[in-house]
């Protein structure tokens, strides 16, 4: 342990720039951070919630469920984005966000396609993969606005720019993915 200046001790993990878990139990009853935790895992759960009660059985169009995936990460990342002081960590923490809802999600489309095809992808997971590309995408518009609104006072409207932002480049994404509107 390292003395700082005023006698506390430092931990050996925080003095090798390791990141360490909050020690305190408190932490999970702070309402953002159930926020973030939603907003990270919204477009996941969207697609779980989709794929489990009604799989898609084509992938040639888009669906409701694949323009409700890539809303629910652009709009999740957003809400992450939101939670943050600081433009910079606005921005990264949307992002960020944003890269693991998408890694989840297409991952979920791996899970629950349930069957094996050779030469073309299962519906499930095209349209999981299709979601993630849209959303992150999406997240990633998010994410240029997020810096513009992390000052203002009021976390609604940190959330609602960006987020509409994303949602319409979300869902411009997905048609233009599948060729159009279908």
């Amino acid at each position: 342990m390292t003395e700082r200046p005023d006698d506390e001790p430092v931990p050996v993990s925080v003095r090798l720039g390791a990141v360490v878990p909050p020690e305190d139990p408190e932490d999970w009853t702070r309402p953002l951070t159930w926020m973030v935790a939603a907003g990270m895992l919204a477009g996941p759960l969207a697609a779980l919630a989709w794929f489990a009660v009604a799989a898609p059985r084509a992938s040639d169009t888009p669906l409701a469920g694949t323009w409700l995936v890539a809303v629910a990460l652009a709009v999740g990342a957003s809400a992450v984005g939101a939670t943050q002081i600081g433009r910079l960590r606005s921005f990264t923490g949307t992002l960020g966000a944003a890269l693991f809802g998408a890694v989840a999600t297409v991952s979920i489309g791996l899970v629950m396609s349930g069957e094996r095809q050779v030469g073309a992808a299962s519906p499930s997971l095209a349209h999981g993969l299709a979601a993630a590309v849209a959303g992150t995408i999406g997240a990633f518009a998010a994410s240029l606005m997020a810096p513009g609104v992390a000052l203002a006072p009021s976390r609604l409207r940190r959330l609602l720019v960006p987020g509409l932002v994303g949602t319409v480049a979300a869902v411009a994404v997905v048609s233009a993915l599948f060729g159009g509107w279908g």
